[in-house]
């Protein structure tokens, strides 16, 4: 899967861990933040019936390939058409230009590659799943040979090494339809969403700070939509960045935001993850979260994303400022209408469970 900041990839052991303790396999977990679809994908394979949702139009892609889209059903389909799309001749466009030229996110090889299968594509008119599996495809190699630390919100002083790899097509890792019936991918605001959600558990990874995931990914974005937008500033990022605004990258709109959206889940078990480098603290989400039940709270150390370790710089690439700190906190905090005791893995000294 892409690289992606906020990925629970290390997590997912614990996410899984302890929804298999709150509901069995064949329940219904909505995930209404569904950003790269890892977690949705863990849960299907594991036997769950899956509802992911994204306001982005890439993240409803990588749902609907990860998600929704069933291997029995798409993957001789898919096997042949990337292997004709990976025969195609590359062909300068918007990406190019854009990408490789404007700025240097990408290799102009590349770029024309992602052009050319992109514009083919769109020219199938494809069915929305089969269209998602091979968009996913492509944004994943692109993914491959890109010159980022990880975000879109700037590209490499010096070419990344990956950037001179030739870009190459891989069939996604589909998964079979669970016995519980199929798995759904939707695309809208999580407080419009989680009203109209009918699940046995609700996982919550909403954004914790200001950093916005379309700032982050506007490559990906502009990848699926394919409407070639404008773009303003040395990272080429999609005109609507300035306009398309979270109320859960604000401090002041978070809570309310957060609140909306909880107050409208009607399922009976909630798990929710947070960041202790968000724009609320711990004592807040836990009065929030009080109201709706018995609150767990288990607490887990990880490494930041690439990112930090590289350093601080400024858009000249010179280095401008150290990272405070390697390490985060990440929270799992559980709702249920009932007290539960909750084993909490290994791996983790401190991942010591508090039942308030």
């Amino acid at each position: 899967m892409i690289k992606y900041i906020g990925s629970k990839r290390a997590l997912l052991p614990y996410i899984l861990g302890t929804i298999g303790q709150l509901a069995p396999r064949g329940a219904t977990v909505a995930d209404l933040f569904s950003g790269t679809a890892r977690v949705g994908h863990a849960l299907k394979a594991a036997g769950y019936r899956v509802i992911s949702n994204d306001h982005n139009a890439y993240a409803h892609a990588l749902a609907t390939c990860y998600v929704q889209a069933d291997r029995e059903r798409w993957i001789d389909k898919v096997r042949r058409i990337i292997a004709d799309l990976a025969r195609l001749p590359g062909k300068a466009g918007y990406f190019t230009e854009t990408f490789c030229i404007k700025s240097r996110f990408f290799q102009p090889k590349n770029g024309e590659r992602i052009d050319a299968i992109r514009d083919a594509i769109e020219a199938m008119a494809a069915e929305p799943e089969l269209e998602a599996v091979l968009l996913v495809s492509l944004m994943e190699a692109a993914d491959r040979v890109d010159s980022t630390a990880g975000l879109q919100m700037a590209y490499m002083k010096s070419w990344a090494p990956r950037s001179f790899n030739d870009l190459e097509l891989r069939v996604p890792a589909l998964l079979p339809r669970p016995s519980a019936g199929a798995c759904r991918a939707v695309c809208g605001d999580a407080e419009r969403i989680a009203a109209t959600i009918d699940a046995d558990v609700a996982y919550l990874d909403p954004p914790y700070n200001q950093h916005s995931y379309l700032n982050n990914y506007h490559i990906w974005e502009s990848l699926v939509r394919w409407d070639k937008p404008d773009v303003y500033g040395i990272a080429c990022k999609r005109i609507d960045c300035r306009t398309r605004k979270s109320a859960f990258n604000s401090r002041p709109g978070i809570l309310d935001a957060l609140n909306r959206t909880i107050g409208g889940l009607t399922c009976p078990t909630i798990v929710m993850s947070f960041n202790n480098e968000g724009f609320l603290d711990r004592v807040e989400i836990e009065q929030l979260l009080r109201r709706r039940g018995y609150l767990t709270v288990i607490e887990l150390v990880h490494d930041r994303y690439v990112g930090a370790k590289i350093g601080i710089y400024n858009p000249q690439g010179k280095k401008v400022g150290k990272v405070g700190h390697l390490k985060n906190k990440e929270f799992l905090y559980v709702v249920t209408q009932e007290p539960v005791k909750l084993a909490t893995g290994r791996g983790h000294d401190d991942a010591q469970p508090v039942l308030l």
